[in-house]
This record gives C-alpha cells, structure tokens and sequence, in this order.
C-alpha cells in the first residue's frame, strides 16, 4: 500500500453556510422532508439537488419523526397577534357533512381576521390542493394579496400546489396554528 493513500486527508468543502440555513429550514418547517427542503432552497437561490440535500439532511440528523411522543410537554400558549387592517391576515379552515344517502362533503371556508368578512364558501365532495390553490386565486384576483394566512395542519394545506401557489402569489406564508405559536413563543424568548 502507497503511503499517499493510507495518509490522504480529504479537501472537501463541509458546506457550512448550505448547513446552517437548511437547520433553519427544518427548523421553521417541522413536517418538511428533504426534498421540500430541497425546493426551498433551490427558490432561495441555492445550486443544490435533490442527493445533496439528502446526504446533508441525514449527517444533521434533521429526519421526520415518524412516531409520535406520548406525552408532548406542556407549553403556556401565546395569543395570536392580532390583525390591524384589512386583508392582512386571513384563516381557512374546512367544514363537513353528510348528505341524506350518507355521502360525505366539505365545504371550504376563508375569513379575513380583521373585518371577519368570509371571503369564500367553496363546497365539493373530494377538495385537493390544485382546488383550493384555483378559489383562492379567484379571491386573490378579487380583494388582493394578503401578508399571510393561517390554516391547519391539514393535508390540502400543506400540499405542493399550495405551497407554490402561496409563493407565486407572493403571500408571506401559509402559517399553521402550530408553527404560528412556536414563531411566537421563539419571539418571546
């Protein structure tokens, strides 16, 4: 054996600033795998790929938890800020029921927090994330873009096409209940 590969010392860059802001990611982004991470990043600006990310996001030991503690701790909660004009923060949130025959359907429901006007009642038995993203965008086009809006951890709101819609738009976020206290309780701190 070559005594220039038993003492070969590697030169490879550690990425310490890719590192940092894709702990920050996951940080703000609790539920987000590698690959979100990977499209926040490339929007960002970053000349990244989907295996970088990947090896990257294993070495932090940033994966998704795929159980659930028993018992969470309890945290005091922080009051949500409150909206001081119009069109600047709203909620959306689904509402279900049954036909007569059993058949189930969902009705979406967007509020403006400040006037506490509804700005759209949308119902339909199956509603995606591309359904969604298409009212909202009718509503957008009619009241404006808002800074941010509040929905639930639901799986229509935390799709893809929301996602890109919400940043083509230009909103400031689609801030779930549960990120919008942690942001809060960090401020306080």
């Amino acid at each position: 054996m070559q005594r220039s590969t038993l003492r070969y010392q590697g030169h490879r860059d550690r990425q310490e600033a890719l590192r940092m802001r894709l702990r920050e990611l996951a940080a703000n982004r609790v539920r987000f795998g590698y690959r979100r991470l990977t499209v926040l990043l490339k929007r960002e600006g970053w000349r990244v790929n989907a295996k970088r990310i990947y090896r990257l996001y294993t070495e932090e030991g940033l994966t998704v938890r795929t159980k659930y503690r028993k018992k969470a701790a309890s945290r005091t909660r922080v009051p949500q800020a409150i909206a001081t004009a119009p069109n600047q923060r709203w909620s959306m949130d689904f509402v279900s029921d049954r036909f007569v025959d059993d058949r189930w359907f969902r009705v979406l429901t967007v509020v403006d927090q400040f006037t506490r006007e509804c700005l759209l009642l949308y119902a339909d038995r199956a509603l995606s994330g591309e359904k969604v993203a298409a009212e909202l965008e009718r509503v957008v086009r009619e009241r404006g873009v808002p800074t941010s809006i509040t929905v639930d951890n639901g799986s229509e709101f935390a799709s893809r096409a929301m996602d890109a819609w919400a940043y083509g738009s230009g909103i400031g976020g689609l801030h779930s209940t549960r990120q919008a206290s942690r942001e809060r309780i960090d401020r306080e701190l």
